[in-house]
């Protein structure tokens, strides 16, 4: 985001149109997604944006954006770990528990069908 802003700003400079430091960092500061209000707000609040020089706004955003990416990392690999050990527990008991029901079932039908067919016969 911050090399675009750069390209633009560069062009816009040579049709002789510039930007003063704290013009850019309203700009973008402005135009960064909803999500990053809070940390918007916190600069806002805890600097003077008429001095702010734009690399630090640069370090501090990019700071929060790899805090914030670790944490969505570190969460996804807590979630991925519960439910793939959640899935191949409750995965594995289902299949034992149908297959032996299923073979029961059937052993039991065979029976039934084998003790009326030798009643028929005369139960030789």
């Amino acid at each position: 985001m911050f090399s675009r802003f750069t390209n633009i700003i560069n062009a816009l400079q040579a049709l002789d149109k510039t930007y003063s430091n704290s013009e850019m960092v309203r700009k973008i500061l402005r135009c960064l997604p909803r999500s990053w209000m809070s940390k918007v707000t916190a600069i806002e609040e805890a600097k003077n944006l008429n001095v702010l020089p734009l690399e630090d706004l640069l370090g501090s955003l990019m700071t929060h954006e790899l805090l914030m990416q670790k944490k969505d990392d570190d969460e996804e690999k807590e979630n991925k770990k519960k439910k793939i050990v959640a899935l191949k527990s409750s995965l594995i008991e289902d299949f034992e528990d149908d297959d032996d029901d299923e073979e029961l079932a059937l052993i039991t039908r065979k029976f039934k069908k084998f003790l009326t067919s030798k009643k028929k016969f005369g139960g030789k």
